[in-house]
C-alpha cells in the first residue's frame, strides 16, 4: 500500500515521486517524471508536468497547470486558477519545446487566485500575489504584489500580515506574530527573529484572527 493518496479519477503516470502524506484528488494528472515531497496536497484539475520539481508542505489550489520548467520549493501556495507558463513568446507554429523558461517559486511563497506568473522569474520568500495580479519581475522576499503589471504595495509578514511603516530604528513588528523584520539593503527585507529556513514553532502556525481585523487596527 503507497503512502500518499490519489484519488481514482486522476492519474499518476510513471516513474513520478510523490512523499508520504501527499494527497491528489479528483481529475488531477501527474505526468512521468515529476516529483512532489511530502504532506502536499493537490486540488481538483490539476496538471502537474513532466520533470517538474515540487518541494514540501505545499498547497496546489483547484484548475493549476504546472508547466514543465516551473520549481516550487517547501511550503508554496498556489491559489485556484493561477496561471504559470514557460514560454515568453509562444506560437503555434514554432516549437520551443527545448527552450522552456525556468519559473522559481520560493520556499513560503503564497500565489493569488487567478494571478498569472509569466515564466523566467524568481517569485521570493514568503512573498505574496495578490489575486488576478500579473507578474512579470523577480519578486523579493517578503514583497506584496498586486495590480496588473504587478508592483510591490507593501512588505507582508512570513504570516501573510502586511507590515506597519518601520519604527526609528527600521523594524517593522507582525501585528500577528510578533516577529521583528528589517530592510537591510534597499529591497531585501529579512526576518530577524527566525531563520527563513526554520519551520515556524507550532505555537505560531496556527492563524489567530481573520485578515480583515489586521485591516482594522
Amino acid at each position: 500500500m503507497s503512502d500518499y493518496f490519489v484519488h481514482e479519477s486522476s492519474f499518476v503516470d510513471q516513474p513520478c515521486s510523490i512523499g508520504a502524506g501527499t494527497k491528489i484528488w479528483h481529475f488531477s494528472h501527474v505526468q512521468k517524471n515529476a516529483s512532489i515531497g511530502k504532506n502536499c496536497i493537490i486540488g481538483q484539475n490539476v496538471n502537474i508536468a513532466d520533470d517538474v520539481s515540487i518541494g514540501n508542505n505545499v498547497k496546489i489550489q483547484n484548475n493549476v497547470s504546472v508547466y514543465k520548467g516551473v520549481e516550487i520549493e517547501d511550503d508554496v501556495f498556489l491559489g485556484p486558477s493561477c496561471v504559470l507558463t514557460n514560454v515568453t513568446n509562444p506560437r503555434s507554429q514554432v516549437n520551443r519545446h527545448t527552450l522552456y523558461e525556468k519559473t522559481t517559486i520560493k520556499r513560503g511563497a503564497s500565489i493569488g487566485a487567478n494571478a498569472t506568473i509569466v515564466c523566467g522569474i524568481t517569485i521570493g520568500r514568503y512573498s505574496f500575489i495578490g489575486a488576478g495580479a500579473v507578474v512579470t519581475k523577480h519578486v523579493p522576499d517578503y514583497a506584496m504584489i498586486i495590480g496588473n503589471p504587478g508592483k510591490r504595495a507593501a512588505w507582508i509578514s512570513r504570516h501573510g500580515v502586511k507590515l506597519p511603516e518601520p519604527n526609528s530604528d527600521g523594524i517593522m513588528i507582525c501585528p500577528e506574530s510578533g516577529f521583528k523584520y528589517k530592510e537591510m539593503q534597499p529591497n531585501s527585507v529579512k526576518c530577524i527573529d527566525l531563520d527563513e529556513e526554520t519551520v515556524l514553532p507550532k505555537e505560531q502556525a496556527k492563524g489567530k484572527k481573520f485578515y480583515q481585523e489586521y485591516k482594522t487596527e
